[in-house]
């Protein structure tokens, strides 16, 4: 979906955030890399962006096509890049809501796997839907993650854990792509756990996922990556490393769930492979750390999961970020361990219990994050040539989007030129209303 032949401006913002000047994700990010500037619009055509210059260059460049399509006033607010979510489980089933109220009750992962909880319930659950009932659910979660900024997102199987299941997710995703404006990043995690009737014979299960899942998946080109929830417990290193291998060789990216809750060598694991990223990390060892920053892997951090989990220890991001690794932000979201999809909340959870600086958050959240799912192209920054996702944000100054936590603060947002919120596809908001929620910046 893009706006080919409109012509769209934006002038009279506060200040413009075009992110790097460079392309590629940035290790040591600072305030250089945000791309802060005042006096300029954006002006975009045929769903890229096609100048960032001073209002009135902007404004004679809009007027001067035959058929311009609309003229934003931005009213002094803030203009970025659209938001980048690089690791969610966004296709699933019902919430887990006893799982939450056991785990308040001091229930470990394996009391609540026990009581019928954890990811195998719902894996039970998405087997009894439909993919037209999976594609009706998932819809509105992606307007809602426009409304909050977002405009790319990833979205793993990985509740269906049987050939027809895993391939009936991956076909709920490509559906989705074709209906949303926003950008859909397709990953195979069929071993994202054992399903239930495999628990006493796992080769034959991880048969199944490399014979069967995976050329199917190759076949159809149903998913840009394959991911493997590399833990113990779940899918030990060689296991992983088995999946991961034979992925690649059908031309698939790749990406481990690593070092989430126990330091088992997923971060070395992904690094050694050429992995896309290693995600989670909340475990991570200091050799982990060290592969991480000689590769181009990039180190996806999922603050509210370990939040949400009860857990009083983040990802080492200070640490990442110190050894030079590509740090980016996720959301997590799914329906066990991180029911948000709120990507500037989780900006806000990572300076406030990672230590990350504000505009170490906006660019992990943006053009890291882009490199997370390999977006190349400009996405993740307002470069003249990248797609035009930008969002105008209900704030003056790029520090407020980590400050105001939990707060909508997205007033007009646009995938490749479309509108996700502010009118045409997606939902309102209240910050569409159009007021300002915070005072000009002394």
């Amino acid at each position: 979906m893009a706006a080919e032949g409109r012509r769209l401006a934006f002038v009279g913002a506060g200040a413009v955030a075009t992110g790097p000047a460079a392309p590629g994700p940035v290790r040591h990010p600072a305030w250089d890399d945000v791309g802060l500037r005042t006096g300029v619009g954006v002006g975009v055509e045929d769903g890229r962006i096609a100048l960032v210059a001073p209002d009135d260059e902007v404004g004679e460049w809009f007027h001067a096509a035959r058929s311009p399509d609309a003229l934003v006033q931005c009213g002094g607010r803030l203009i970025t890049a659209g938001l980048v979510d690089p690791h969610t489980h966004a296709l699933f089933g019902k919430p887990r809501l006893e799982d939450h109220a056991r785990r308040a009750r001091g229930d470990d992962y394996k009391a609540i796997a026990a009581a019928g909880g954890g990811i195998l319930s719902s894996v039970a659950d998405f087997r009894s839907r439909s993919e037209d009932a999976l594609v009706a659910l998932a819809l509105p979660r992606l307007a809602m993650m426009a409304a909050l900024g977002t405009t790319a997102v990833e979205i793993k199987s990985g509740y269906g854990l049987a050939v027809e299941h895993e391939l009936k997710a991956l076909r709920a995703i490509a559906r989705l792509r074709n209906e949303v404006p926003l950008q859909v990043v397709a990953t195979f995690l069929g071993a994202h756990e054992v399903p239930a009737d495999y628990r006493s014979r796992r080769d034959a299960y991880l048969r199944l996922v490399i014979e069967e899942m995976l050329p199917a998946v190759a076949h159809g080109r149903l998913a840009s990556f394959c991911d493997v929830f590399c833990e113990p417990g779940v899918f030990s290193v060689a296991e992983s490393e088995a999946i991961l291998t034979a992925a690649s060789g059908l031309g698939l990216g790749l990406k481990v769930h690593a070092d989430e809750l126990d330091p088992s060598g997923g971060a070395e694991l992904a690094a050694r492979l050429g992995a896309a990223s290693a995600d989670h990390l909340g475990a991570i060892s200091p050799a982990g750390v060290e592969a991480l920053a000689a590769s181009e892997t990039a180190a996806v951090l999922l603050p509210g999961t370990l939040v949400f989990l009860g857990r009083s220890r983040q990802a080492p991001a200070r640490a990442l970020l110190e050894a030079g690794a590509i740090v980016a932000l996720a959301s997590d979201f799914n329906p066990g361990s991180s029911p948000s999809a709120n990507l500037p909340l989780m900006m806000a959870l990572a300076v406030s219990q990672a230590r990350l600086q504000p505009e170490e958050a906006f660019v992990a959240a943006t053009a890291n994050a882009a490199h997370a799912v390999r977006l190349e192209g400009g996405r993740g920054t307002l470069a003249v040539g990248a797609p035009a996702d930008l969002v105008v944000w209900n704030c003056r100054d790029v520090r407020e989007l980590a400050y105001w936590y939990g707060i909508p603060l997205a007033w007009r947002v646009y995938a490749s030129g479309c509108p996700c919120l502010g009118g045409g596809w997606g939902i309102s908001s209240p910050g569409s209303a159009g007021t300002v929620l915070s005072p000009p910046m002394s």
